[in-house]
């Protein structure tokens, strides 16, 4: 049986591999995916973030630590 992942869930996982830089492999791995499936995924993000670079609702883990070090800086001074 087949598990369905949402669109969110798919560009969350492309996200982490073209703007973080983790190896798909790996990143397949790690959340037990078919590699091909992945590969799929990074290409589809690709294409839709060539085509529409919308704001997205979710960030990655770099850059949620991006965006607390510039809060904590705010703060600060």
């Amino acid at each position: 049986m087949k598990k369905y992942k949402t669109q969110e869930y798919r560009d969350y996982v492309a996200k982490l591999i073209v703007e973080e830089g983790r190896v798909a492999r790996e990143v397949a791995y790690e959340l037990e995916l078919a590699y091909s499936t992945v590969c799929k995924w990074v290409a589809a993000y690709k294409r839709k973030t060539k085509t529409d670079p919308s704001d997205e609702k979710y960030v990655t883990p770099t850059e949620l630590k991006k965006m607390e070090g510039a809060h904590n800086k705010k703060f600060e001074n």
